[in-house]
């Protein structure tokens, strides 16, 4: 018998063929067309949403919701699927369940016109007035956008961002200096971190247009992206006196008074918006993230916990609570978190932050196994929405090794500026960096700040523009800057970190542990400053990552293999620093501090050239702000308890063992 071979299906010619019917209200045929080509590639996305459209408008709601509903988990992020949700349950005369799937909807999309519009009938409905007012606002200015321009929107909330960048741009060739293609087009840079282009377009916008309040809140955003804090602050409140009352504004000021270490006037304000609107669970989150920094745990506490109860699948509350480190949840709220996460109609990212609260939660009541399912699932996800790939971080760290070299920094000796103020405490996320900062900060001398942006903003400077796919330039490029630049930036660095500086003590702390990359060009740039390498043995420093859901940034810790990688770039780059710039670094292993914390202490502060002081020993006792997921521990004396927490875990982790090897595997 001979078998005859399918010819291949031109799946994208039978999508267009489907949109086609819909646009001739053909609706039944569309649907069995979608039908058809679902047999065939079942997760097509497009596939999914026209035929949950074409099964809504031939009132078949229950087909059309199990189709939004696979939609939904092949891509949780795709607003337009909830809108659809919403439509249907809307035609089913179901509104109550409508208006949640409509607000999802605008959450990952907010250039969903109809929704706004659904959102507004069915808020006042429900008498909600100022909610209704805003949705209203919202479809009015999507309304009267230009038809391309709510496309470029649309593009930007899905992520289609190279598609969203050419349309923005062809509209701006023909339509001039029109500012919210202006604002979109640095929306889009912004997307890229191409803040300085982005400033320039916000700059430019409120030049022509002074009182478009859009960019201007943008523009604020933007500048505390360019680390401008004390600029970002000026703008927040010029902003705040252009639209009095407006509550995102407000929040705006007072998240920027928070980076400046302004604490009393951002709590000040959060509280204020709260007696508004007691029941806004964001405002309550943010109050919770305020007063966690300044140590009033107990408070944090109560926000956290009032923002889960107002919406209850709040992942984030979730999250925080669980990040306090020292937070235990009932059984009765774990039951609560794993209904919630294993819910249709959970976001992603709500997803996300549940899974590593629950892995907390289940690890703390000593369930291993089910704690690392956990802690897994939240992992991947968070792992598919950031796409990171392990290998380009290998790629920079051997242009680190090929161009920062010996010959470099003997020939640029003596260049940058010479101020001695910085000590830099760098290496790996949850390798002690927070326990070295605070025993620092408690001497008389030294000031902690914060996990300053500002060496990584100039390696990206001075990478300049560039896809992804480019040949980097720097930091081959270093070799090239004049002396007197190196000297300005160092200048700039001291300048510009000033706003943090509270105290006025001699030294302060730069903590960002991505710095490690770039010793090269602080040295270049600072060459008397102090740099401390807190150091964790591998197994016990690659799962605490694992196990972290950071704010931003650190995206290699979303994977076994990943933070394995990188651990071993790391130790690669770092044993390259010593050899170039022979005694330059102080390595600070957390397991010694922990095990003799007096003999390390006086080693760190021989190595800053301090005098001793006993308030370093007792470092718990310092009130300072403190910023990171170690807030809570380091508040209290040094214990052991954390140093071998992985060994729970042991039985799950071959693949972090096999990438990192035999010989770091066993520290």
């Amino acid at each position: 018998m001979t078998l005859i071979a399918k010819a291949p299906v031109d799946v994208e010619s039978l999508i267009d063929r489907a949109k086609a019917l819909m646009q001739a209200t053909r609706f039944g045929e569309a649907a069995d067309l979608c039908d058809n080509i679902l047999v065939d590639t079942p997760d097509n996305r497009d596939a999914l949403y026209i035929g949950a459209v074409a099964q809504r408008y031939s009132r078949n709601y229950q087909i059309a919701l199990g189709l939004i509903d696979r939609l939904i988990m092949l891509d949780p992020s795709y607003g337009r699927a909830y809108q659809e949700r919403g439509h249907c349950l809307r035609d089913e005369g179901n509104s109550s369940a409508a208006l949640p799937a409509y607000e999802r909807a605008v959450s990952y999309n907010g250039a969903l016109a109809a929704s706004w519009k659904m959102l507004a009938e069915l808020y006042a409905a429900e008498g909600e007035d100022a909610a209704a007012a805003q949705a209203t606002t919202q479809f009015q200015r999507l309304s009267a956008l230009p038809p391309l321009l709510l496309s470029v929107e649309s593009f930007i909330a899905e992520g289609r961002l190279l598609k969203a960048e050419k349309l923005c741009r062809s509209f701006l060739q023909t339509h001039g200096h029109n500012v919210e293609a202006m604002r979109l087009l640095a929306q889009i840079g912004t997307k890229f971190n191409s803040y300085d282009e982005a400033e320039f377009l916000l700059e430019s916008c409120l030049v022509l247009e002074p009182d478009f309040l859009l960019a201007h809140f943008d523009y604020v955003q933007v500048l505390g992206k360019r680390q401008k804090f004390d600029k970002a602050l000026e703008q927040a409140t010029a902003l705040r006196a252009k639209d009095p009352g407006n509550s995102h504004v407000e929040i705006l000021y007072a998240n920027e008074n928070l980076s400046v270490g302004n604490f009393a006037e951002a709590l000040s304000v959060f509280r204020a918006q709260l007696a508004k609107v007691p029941n806004n669970p964001s405002i309550n989150l943010s109050l919770g993230h305020a007063l966690k920094t300044i140590g009033q745990q107990s408070e944090a506490i109560e926000a956290y916990t009032q923002a889960a109860k107002i919406r209850p699948d709040f992942g984030d509350a979730y999250w925080s609570l669980a990040n306090l480190k020292t937070y235990r949840f009932t059984d009765d709220q774990i039951t609560a978190m794993r209904q919630i996460e294993a819910g249709t109609m959970t976001t992603l990212a709500d997803r996300y932050h549940l899974c590593f609260a629950l892995g907390k939660a289940l690890e703390d009541q000593g369930q291993f196994g089910a704690s690392f399912h956990y802690y897994e699932s939240g992992n991947r996800l968070k792992r598919d929405e950031l796409q990171y790939d392990w290998r380009r971080i290998t790629t920079e760290i051997d242009l680190q090794i090929t161009h920062a070299d010996a010959d470099l920094f003997a020939t640029l000796a003596g260049a940058g500026c010479p101020a001695p103020d910085p000590i830099f405490i760098l290496g790996l996320p949850r390798a002690g960096s927070t326990l070295l900062e605070q025993i620092l900060a408690s001497h008389s001398h030294v000031e902690g700040t914060m996990e300053l942006p500002n060496i990584l903003a100039l390696a990206h400077r001075l990478d300049g523009l560039r896809r992804i796919d480019e040949e980097a330039r720097y930091p081959g490029n270093l070799s090239e800057i004049s002396r007197e630049d190196y000297r300005s930036f160092g200048e700039s660095f001291i300048r510009d970190t000033r706003i943090h500086r509270k105290a006025n003590t001699p030294f302060f702390i730069d903590k960002m542990p991505n710095n490690f990359r770039h010793i090269g060009l602080i040295q270049l740039i600072l060459p008397n400053a102090k740099i401390i390498d807190a150091r964790r043995g591998a197994m016990g420093c690659c799962f605490s990552g694992f196990k972290q859901l950071f704010a931003e940034g650190q995206d290699f810790t979303y994977g076994l293999e990943e933070v394995g990688h990188y651990y071993r770039d790391y130790v690669r780059l770092m044993a390259h620093w010593h050899a170039v710039l022979p005694g330059k670094i102080l390595q600070v292993n957390y397991e010694e501090v922990v095990s003799d914390t007096e003999t390390q202490v006086r080693r760190i502060l021989d190595y800053c050239g301090l005098p001793f002081e006993e308030a370093c020993l007792n470092f718990h006792q310092n009130d300072r702000a403190v910023r990171t997921a170690s807030s809570e521990q380091v508040r209290q004396p040094i214990f052991t308890s954390g140093l071998d927490q992985w060994t729970h875990f042991a039985p799950y982790l071959d693949r972090l063992r096999e990438t990192l090897g035999p010989e770091l595997a066993t520290t």
